[in-house]
């Protein structure tokens, strides 16, 4: 018995698509919102140049400022997930677990804007670690690589009729030719 290529990747790329769909969806939605991220204060907070680039506050220095913006909620080093220096813009951006972001002027400790970052949020639900990092291995990964299946598969069924189509003209132009030689 042999095995019929275009009828096993028809069903392939029907029962593929269905499988896929859901992670798929959650990877394009959120990979758009990333793509906007820069261009919304909604997803991300625009940086606040703060007045000089050298950076000179201490790590109490940030904690103490970081304390002063109450929505943030912090009170010790636990609360914060991260700091992000940019000694060119000037400023420091204390990066909290619950999502808040307080950026503070690199010299002076001054806070030049807390606001909610959301990008974080979208990451972790384009990668599929924000639903847990099984969800990523054992959904995504393989939506993903399903996916890079579907699309040869896809090229496959595009390009084959192609294929035919110049196969029966060569062939055609030949018998033409041997019929006009005799």
């Amino acid at each position: 018995m042999s095995i019929r290529w275009p009828k096993l990747n028809r069903k392939l790329h029907y029962w593929g698509a269905i499988v896929c769909a859901l992670p798929v969806l959650v990877v394009l939605i959120s990979g758009v919102l990333l793509l906007l991220k820069k261009e919304s204060d909604w997803i991300q907070p625009p940086t606040i140049r703060g007045e000089r680039a050298v950076p000179t506050l201490s790590f109490d220095d940030i904690l103490a400022a970081a304390r002063a913006a109450p929505e943030a909620n912090i009170d010790s080093w636990v609360q914060i997930k991260r700091l992000d220096v940019r000694p060119g813009k000037g400023v420091v951006k204390v990066q909290t677990k619950d999502h808040w972001e307080v950026q503070l002027d690199a010299s002076s400790g001054d806070i030049l804007q807390v606001a909610y970052r959301r990008s974080d949020i979208i990451e972790a639900l384009h990668d599929g670690s924000f639903f847990h990092e099984q969800v990523k291995l054992w959904v995504f990964l393989p939506a993903a690589l399903l996916l890079l299946l579907l699309w040869v598969t896809g090229i496959y069924l595009f390009v084959l009729p192609m294929l035919a189509k110049r196969r029966n003209h060569q062939s055609r132009t030949q018998r033409l030719a041997v019929k006009n030689a005799n």
